[in-house]
């Protein structure tokens, strides 16, 4: 073991919420080490955010040139595959952190590789590929910022199958002929999405009633789900897979109805779950494998020294809310280490990640995007609100003829009737992935709607559902 070494912070986990503590951490004048097992950049780097999306614009380019006359029939054909996955290596970095590692030795934070381990408070051993051993010390602060990892049900026989997670999904080199896909949420829709459009045969199985995207409103999977189907793929819902086995390659799934389906690839798209089952929680009193309960300066609570910033505090499972919350953290730990108080530095909200709770928006990357901000009616209903939820059909509004013929899109607003200002604002459509930051602004502004209605969107633009929801409300 090597001398312990001491810095002011030091983060477990560097994804992109560990570097931005990190980096809050230096611009605030503390000095800060970051601890990474992986790859520096993390999850979203390698196997989510970036490589699913280098996947998706082609598929969703391709579907938007389909739509426009004169153009369609030039994109008659199929994705080039090969093109498409080597552009997704390329926009992943062929997964390799080269690039990341030189941005943290730029910003003068020191990188220590190997699996990080709390051992007591503000203690954190360092355990390399190769044995060896590393204490570092904290003056003021460790960040646990490990973020979550797919989540596995309990099936016989799931070990031997070698299923594919969401990181199988995103980093495969070839397209399976026929492709299960488990589950109905975000990552279920967008890799159906992708895979099907490169060439596979995509089976969908969603377990329970409620259908495809459920924690948004229910036309956006409605709309969503047309589209799968359109495209070739099956979508069951109301099932279950009991049981799954892989023989002579393929794998063979058996569903609670007693029937079996076959595939090359079945992907589990079932949740998430916490990476903090060995990070040594257990010798500063927290529990290991749990989510981290934070207060609004991202400090867990008990503690005047550990904080949980990102997904392991499961507060909002998004990258740009973790960086959010990355920022605040950073900043609220340099003020504690300058013995500043909170409340009087605090003009911006810096020390406070308020944004986690009723303005977060969301895109989903599918053919049509789904994209909100806020609450749903039934969250707004289920909270107590006394609110009005008004819809508007975008291919009403004269820019989507822009996007050519046959666009289909829905918006609604969710008002609080109290107060006038909105809750909620979900987008479905070509496009609409680029209007959401108007609704978060919105939302998170609490902009009255009689000052809204001055907010003139240009024409034609799709942005002029803005004028047709408020004209609708007014009535």
């Amino acid at each position: 073991m090597t001398e312990a070494k001491t810095y002011d912070v030091v983060v477990i986990g560097a994804g992109p919420v560990g570097e931005n503590v990190a980096d809050r951490a230096r611009a605030g004048g503390l000095s800060a080490a970051i601890v990474e097992s992986e790859l520096v950049g993390g999850e979203c780097s390698y196997w989510a955010c970036m490589p699913s999306k280098a996947l998706l614009r082609p598929v969703i380019a391709r579907a938007d040139a389909r739509r426009v006359p004169g153009l369609r029939e030039a994109v008659r054909g199929p994705l080039d595959a090969a093109e498409v996955l080597a552009h997704r290596d390329d926009y992943t970095s062929h997964w390799k952190d080269d690039g990341q590692v030189g941005w943290l030795q730029s910003i003068g934070v020191d990188l220590h590789r190997g699996h990080g381990r709390l051992t007591g408070p503000r203690e954190v051993a360092v355990t390399a590929e190769d044995g060896s051993e590393q204490i570092l010390r904290a003056r003021h602060a460790v960040a646990v910022c490990t973020g979550t990892r797919a989540a596995l049900p309990d099936l016989p026989g799931l070990a031997d199958v070698k299923p594919w997670t969401s990181r199988e999904a995103t980093s495969a080199d070839h397209v399976p002929g026929r492709l299960l896909v488990v589950g109905g949420g975000v990552v279920a829709v967008e890799m159906a999405t992708a895979w099907q459009a490169l060439g596979s045969q995509v089976t969908m199985l969603v377990r329970g009633g409620s259908g495809l995207l459920p924690r948004m409103e229910p036309f956006a999977g409605e709309l969503v789900r047309d589209a799968l189907t359109e495209a070739g793929a099956e979508v069951r819902t109301g099932v279950s897979v009991t049981a799954v086995t892989r023989e002579n390659g393929l794998v063979k799934a058996t569903l609670d109805d007693g029937s079996t389906l076959a595939a090359d690839e079945i992907l589990f798209a079932t949740g998430r779950a916490p990476r903090t089952d060995d990070i040594g929680l257990e010798t500063v009193g927290q529990k290991p494998g749990s989510w981290l309960d934070v207060d609004e300066s991202l400090r867990v609570k008990g503690s005047d020294w550990l904080y949980a910033v990102g997904d392991a505090n499961h507060r909002a499972l998004l990258t740009h809310q973790g960086k959010y919350q990355a920022r605040v953290a950073g900043a609220a730990i340099t003020a504690r280490a300058q013995g500043v108080p909170l409340l009087e530095t605090d003009r911006w909200g810096a020390h406070a990640a308020t944004a986690d709770h009723d303005a977060v928006p969301q895109v989903v990357f599918t053919d049509p995007e789904a994209a909100s901000a806020g609450l749903t009616l039934a969250e707004a209903e289920a909270a107590g609100r006394r609110v009005r939820a008004v819809d508007y059909d975008m291919s009403g509004v004269a820019g989507a003829g822009l996007y050519g013929d046959g666009y289909r899109g829905r918006a609604r607003m969710v008002v609080d009737l109290d107060r006038e200002v909105l809750l909620g604002v979900t987008f479905v459509g070509p496009g609409v992935g680029e209007l959401i930051h108007s609704a978060t602004v919105a939302v998170a502004g609490e902009v009255p709607l009689e000052r809204l209605w001055h907010a003139v969107p240009a024409y034609p633009t799709i942005s002029e559902v803005w004028l047709r929801l408020l004209e609708t409300y007014r009535g």
